[in-house]
């Protein structure tokens, strides 16, 4: 499988697999531009600008207008507000299995500040996890997948010691934020280690920057 990190962070994200299912769309049209018009499916996971750009998205669906766009009921008048067709949104329920022929897709619940879904993909023989901007994992299991592609926003160490720092000095500390709506470094290898088999692949996603 292949796969195209075009963007992870705060500045924006999205991810292609296979060249024809992007995960998240955060980032300007042309950043897409080389990419899009092979695409078969554009999945959301919440409505943050840099998983949700409301100009590219918008663009997408004037250029491609058969272009499938996933997500789950959260964001469907989002999605309209954009200008998607109405027939061109599948609304997808958490925890159910959907056959595209392609590819299959599962909405897997995260837990962030807003409404947030990660993703189980099995595509092309190859099963993936796809979760950023949750605070834990807690209850999710995917034993033996192929591909992990999980947030690493943090090391708890680093990021306690900040705070503690900010604390003494009397600043706004943004870092409370972070360990509230974002996965350290430490859960998500915790998951990796129960999760992975002998041939699994992982890819950080989403790491912090200051």
């Amino acid at each position: 499988m292949n796969y195209n990190i075009i963007s992870t962070g705060s500045k924006g994200n999205a991810v292609i697999f296979d060249d024809i299912v992007l995960i998240d769309c955060g980032v300007p049209f042309k950043r897409l531009k080389p990419f899009y018009k092979d695409l078969k499916a554009v999945c959301l996971t919440h409505i943050h600008k840099d998983h949700f750009n409301t100009t590219t998205i918008s663009r997408l669906a004037k250029e491609r207008p058969t272009l499938r766009f996933i997500c789950c009921e959260h964001l469907l008048n989002n999605l309209l507000k954009c200008g998607v067709k109405k027939r061109n949104i599948d609304v997808l329920e958490i925890g159910k299995m959907y056959d595209y022929k392609e590819f299959k897709l599962s909405p897997i619940k995260l837990y962030h500040d807003v409404s947030n879904v990660g993703y189980r993909l099995a595509l092309h023989d190859h099963k993936i996890l796809y979760a950023t901007d949750t605070q834990h994992l807690n209850g999710i299991s995917a034993k033996n997948y192929d591909y992990y592609f999980i947030e690493a926003n943090y090391e708890e160490q680093e990021i306690n010691q900040k705070i503690a720092e900010k604390e003494q000095a009397g600043q706004f500390i943004y870092e409370k934020r972070v360990v509230k709506t974002h996965l350290s470094k430490e859960q998500t290898d915790e998951f990796l280690l129960e999760n992975m088999g002998e041939n699994s692949r992982y890819v950080y996603l989403h790491q912090h920057e200051d």
